[in-house]
């Protein structure tokens, strides 16, 4: 395929999979997007990049990696508490390989039609295996969820479990065949968009887990000039991590593992009740993992209240 067949054949398929929304006048096909924020509304904006290698293993299935493109962009929506609403999509490509690009629609797609987000344009490029995706939703004025809002005595809560995916790619590394049920949670994340929207008014602040417990509550304590202890006998983890490590290992993919693409947040401690109807609301596990301190910095404790050092923090492109 020439690009410009590329581009007719992503937006023959965006026509096919994709609910139409009234709110983009001009999607694919022009120079730009036309689209209408409706009245009363906040537009929230967010941009992730997977490059091959990087973010997923290069075998990785097309399908897996297109979800994937989107789930982690939609974490970020889900994180402000917002609705989503479109995407655009660059795609660098080595090749013009049909099948390829088909199948990677089929998981981006996918998940789209599960978020009504309507994509509406993009670019395509030649060049390494790169995919980069912008997302806008909706928050009503002055509602969307922060970083920079956690209070003293808050408790601390995580979706989810963790240390799923950091599993799998310890096991990808290691070139072991895997268990398929941490390798799903490390190629197809499940963005918490239900939740993040009915955390708004009841959280104080939340942020999603791109890059390990630690390091993220981290960015939360440090924007809200506070501190947090957590428990370590309380981080939540699946049967498939409790079999595939324990101790200080499974510790150290829960909380600075990364990629988890849970979410996390603080609210009040009168809250608790709340909390817990609205995980059963949602039908997404909710566990309390520690409070936000007045002592700045993150402290992780075990059962007998001694500080434990993990051997990093959490995952940095540039560390």
């Amino acid at each position: 395929m020439a690009e410009f067949d590329l581009i007719a054949r992503i937006q023959s398929r965006v026509a096919d999979r994709v609910t139409r929304r009234d709110d983009v006048i001009v999607g694919i096909g022009d120079d730009a997007a036309v689209l209408q924020v409706p009245a009363g509304m906040q537009l929230v904006v967010a941009t992730d990049t997977l490059n091959a290698g990087v973010h997923f293993p290069p075998e990785s299935a097309p399908a897996d990696i297109g979800w994937k493109a989107l789930a982690v962009n939609l974490s970020d929506l889900a994180a402000m508490g917002a609705e989503p609403a479109w995407c655009t999509l660059s795609l660098s490509l080595p090749d013009n390989d049909e099948a390829w690009l088909d199948a990677f629609l089929d998981g981006f797609l996918g998940l789209a039609s599960q978020h009504r987000i309507a994509l509406v344009g993009g670019d395509t490029t030649r060049g390494p295996l790169s995919i980069s995706v912008t997302v806008h939703g909706f928050v009503a004025p002055g509602s969307a969820l922060r970083r920079d809002a956690a209070r003293v005595g808050d408790d601390v809560w995580v979706s989810g479990t963790l240390g799923d995916a950091a599993a799998a790619l310890e096991q990808w590394r290691a070139g072991e065949t895997g268990d398929a049920r941490l390798r799903t949670r490390l190629d197809r994340p499940v963005p918490r968009v239900a939740l993040g929207r009915a955390l708004v008014g009841m959280a104080h602040a939340c942020i999603d887990l791109s890059d390990g417990l630690l390091a993220d509550l981290g960015h939360v304590c440090r924007g809200s000039g506070t501190g947090s202890d957590l428990d370590l006998d309380s981080l939540p983890a699946s049967d498939a991590l409790m079999a595939f490590a324990n101790g200080d290992a499974r510790r150290s993919l829960q909380v600075a593992g990364g990629d988890d693409y849970e979410l996390c947040f603080t609210a009040p401690s009168n809250r608790l009740e709340d909390v817990q109807r609205l995980a059963d609301s949602v039908g997404v596990q909710l566990s309390w993992v520690g409070r936000i301190t007045a002592k700045q910095g993150v402290r992780a404790f075990d059962a007998d209240a001694l500080e434990w050092q993990p051997p990093r923090k959490g995952y940095e492109h540039f560390g």
